[in-house]
């Protein structure tokens, strides 16, 4: 065989039995359907603000 070949009687065998041994990903698995609340002191322009200083800390 050459570089970049392959051996077609390989691809010719495969079988849908190797999907058996797969498990299923269960997506819904950690949902969670409470809520969520804090409390802070600070106003909401003081957040604001502080978001505004994050982002450019991202930028830079």
């Amino acid at each position: 065989m050459g570089f970049g070949s392959y051996d077609e009687s390989e691809q010719q065998q495969q079988t849908a039995d190797d999907e058996d041994d797969v498990e299923a990903v269960n997506i819904h698995e950690n949902d969670h359907d409470g809520k969520l609340s804090f409390e802070s002191d600070a106003t909401t322009d003081e957040l604001v603000s502080q978001l505004g200083s994050m982002k450019d800390s991202d930028e830079e």
